[in-house]
């Protein structure tokens, strides 16, 4: 069977015909042989039991009989008519009922002629009867491909409503392998397929269509999600060593004066021992040659922002610019003041650009970026315009990163005709099996310790009825001269009910903390960016004790003096917002508290949320129970929610053959980069083929 023949279009299969082949276009997206192949079922039914009438039960369990049609009628109802026909076996008889399509299928239907029939029992008035059957005459039942195990395929409303069943789709599975003799191209090598005890590829995808036994399923079932993610690490592996044979980098030989002087000098505290092992990472990359393509993550306050900085110096003693772009105006302010306080005596100039700088500082900024007098440009959406040109930009650190669309932070690359190193920060913890697949193709850094000193967050889930005594230790705390955070969600700024829920917060503050004791602040998505801007300064200037908001407030604002937060409906929040939320305290040296707030109704996965946030303050653990609750396409927000789109594997479920793939897909390549020995010519002849196809390139940042 060649592989040209598996492309060819899904309207020549016999059965198919254009109108069949336009529906499964566009309900499933099978356009090919070769995509009604990969299109796997997604459970099995046992079909090796036949139960005699006198033997049914009123269960919910899908049963099959043999038996012939006696009677036909159609029965008037208050819309349409239904179809009744009276089934016997030589046990006893029973009804079958079909409310749709009556006329039809009454055609269709032969009299005293042997049929095996299937599905769902009812039962009413002392007569079972079964709604809609699968039918098959049973000698065309004796003639078919059939396995015990009976595949059920993934289906649509429309499929099923325009005649499309499982039974079709499954006899076009059964046409197409008879076209094709069951003769598929192997796509891994002898080697690897005797190493991991796998099974070929025809008898995998026999097995998965067809299942000859238990066994042979589990087997198929390995040896296609292992194919899978074994190709996807292939791509990703493959990717990160031509970039970084082929696109060349800056060179930063030297560690010099700045970095010196700031190491000496200014450095606030002593780095962690997480913090200096991701300098050397990073300093290893950036005097290689090769351009660095990093991700560093880090908990909220485990001094990310410290090790960015380190590593702008560096360019900085080379000669180079740099720049650091953040998601939002308050976030790059924030960064830009940390900056310049910690830059303080030091010869530097440190730029600020954001929508809001005034036309003529703007100019500035361009001049003296274009003739190398701007050392550092911290800012947001706007360093991607294209009238900001640097001089020489050298590095390019992005904080974030999941706000930014691949093709903005593809247009940093553009300012020089070398590539700026480019560094991507997240407080974003991603599972390891998660960024072994959707950052496989990036280089992680992770800085896992915070800095001595600092306090875990106490955090406690109190039920509304609670409130007064929330309300108390809110008092006290203020008493002593902290400030709280009291958040309500935010589904979509649009929606009335959560502005209201805000409103209503608000003012019951407002009455249990009165003025002029209290002074509060209220930051939502409705306001005007200055008035929110008030808000916040009033806040950070400690003017205001209490700031009420919605999730705003979520990424970078920080205020050490704020103590407690309290997230009220947290039922509604997810776990890496709640966790995001609850490390916007815990900033200064007082110990800290997250309050979550809920109503008693709770689902079970809010239970687990709530129960996680409690427990554990650690934010890689946080977001593997996050992954398993949520799946991958959502952990990765909605403009990446087809993350790896894949076919059978799930990568939280299979993490171990995904581990395993990743080792070998690295070995593989090492030792043969080009996949061009002889024993790796079907893996290359597969390669190449998924390459053509896959978007695995728009999918992975």
């Amino acid at each position: 069977m060649s592989v040209a023949t598996l492309n060819t279009s899904i309207s020549y299969l016999k059965g198919v015909g254009p109108s069949r082949a336009d529906l499964l276009k566009s309900e499933l997206g099978i356009f090919t042989f070769n995509d009604l192949l990969h299109f796997f079922p997604n459970r099995y039914i046992d079909r090796t039991q036949f139960f005699k009438i006198n033997q049914l039960q009123q269960n919910t369990a899908e049963i099959q009989i043999i038996g012939k049609i006696t009677h036909i009628k159609t029965v008037a109802q208050k819309k349409g008519s239904r179809l009744v026909a009276t089934f016997i076996d030589e046990t006893g008889s029973m009804e079958l009922i079909w409310f749709r399509g009556a006329k039809w299928i009454k055609d269709t239907l032969k009299v005293n002629t042997p049929y095996v029939i299937f599905g769902k029992l009812t039962y009413f008035n002392g007569l079972f009867s079964m709604p809609h059957p699968e039918m098959e005459l049973l000698v065309d039942y004796k003639k078919n491909l059939r396995t015990a195990m009976q595949p059920v395929y993934p289906s649509t409303e429309k499929l099923t409503n325009k005649g499309i069943t499982n039974r079709v789709v499954s006899k076009m599975i059964q046409t197409l392998f008879e076209e094709v003799e069951g003769r598929f191209t192997e796509t891994l090598s002898d080697e690897i397929i005797q190493k991991f005890h796998l099974l070929s590829k025809s008898e995998a995808l026999l097995n998965i269509h067809f299942p000859q036994s238990h066994d042979l399923l589990t087997k198929a079932h390995n040896r296609l999600k292992f194919e899978e993610l074994f190709f996807i690490q292939l791509q990703l592996i493959r990717k990160k060593l031509i970039r970084k044979s082929k696109i060349k980098g800056y060179n930063f030989e030297k560690v010099g004066a700045y970095f010196n002087y700031f190491y000496k000098n200014n450095l606030p505290f002593d780095l962690t021992n997480a913090q200096k092992r991701v300098l050397k990472e990073i300093r290893k990359d950036i005097g290689s040659n090769a351009q660095m393509n990093r991700l560093l993550q880090g908990d909220v306050g485990s001094g990310k922002t410290i090790v960015a900085l380190l590593t702008i110096l560096i360019a900085l003693d080379n000669g180079f610019q740099a720049s650091l772009m953040a998601p939002t105006e308050i976030l790059a302010t924030q960064h830009f003041n940390a900056i310049k306080e910690l830059l303080v005596g030091m010869d530097l100039n440190v730029k600020l650009l954001t929508g809001s700088v005034k036309t003529k500082e703007r100019k500035l900024i361009h001049q003296q970026l274009e003739s190398g007098e701007l050392h550092i440009l911290i800012g947001t959406h706007a360093l991607i315009e294209d009238k900001v040109q640097f001089k020489n930009l050298g590095i390019a650190i992005i904080d974030e990163q999941h706000r930014f669309g691949v093709e903005q932070r593809s247009k940093m690359w553009h300012k020089n005709d070398l590539p700026p190193h480019i560094l991507v920060m997240t407080a974003t913890p991603i599972p390891r099996t998660l960024a072994m697949s959707a950052y496989g193709d990036l280089d992680i850094s992770v800085i896992d310790e915070l800095p001595p000193g600092r306090k875990e967050i106490a955090t406690a889930h109190r039920y509304d009825s609670n409130r007064l005594s929330v309300f108390k230790f809110l008092k006290d705390e203020i008493a002593k001269g902290r400030q709280v955070y009291i958040v309500y969600p935010l589904i979509n700024e649009s929606e009335a009910m959560d502005y209201k829920d805000l409103m209503d917060g608000y003012e019951s503050i407002s009455r249990e903390f009165p003025v002029p004791k209290y002074q509060i602040s209220i930051v939502h998505g409705k306001m005007k960016a200055e008035d929110k801007e008030y808000e916040m300064q009033r806040f950070i200037k400690n003017e205001t004790q209490i700031m009420v908001a919605t999730t705003v407030i979520e990424v970078g604002v920080n205020i050490p003096n704020a103590s407690v937060m309290v997230i009220e409906s947290a039922e509604r929040f997810g776990l890496s917002q709640l966790h995001q939320l609850r490390g916007r305290v815990g900033r200064g040296a007082e110990q800290s508290y997250c309050i979550l707030m809920t109503s008693f109704k709770l689902s079970a996965d809010a239970k687990i949320r709530l129960e996680t946030m409690v427990k554990s303050s650690d934010g890689f653990y946080i977001a593997e129970v996050d992954l398993k609750l949520r799946g991958p396409g959502n952990l990765m927000g909605t403009q990446q929610s087809g993350v790896l789109n894949l076919k059978i594997a799930d990568i939280i479920k299979d993490n171990v053959i995904l581990k395993t793939a990743r080792i070998l897909a690295i070995e593989l390549l090492t030792k043969d980069p080009s996949l061009s020995l002889p024993e790796n010519r079907y893996i290359k002849t597969a390669y190449l083929e998924i390459s053509k196809k896959s978007t695995i390139w728009q999918n992975i940042s």
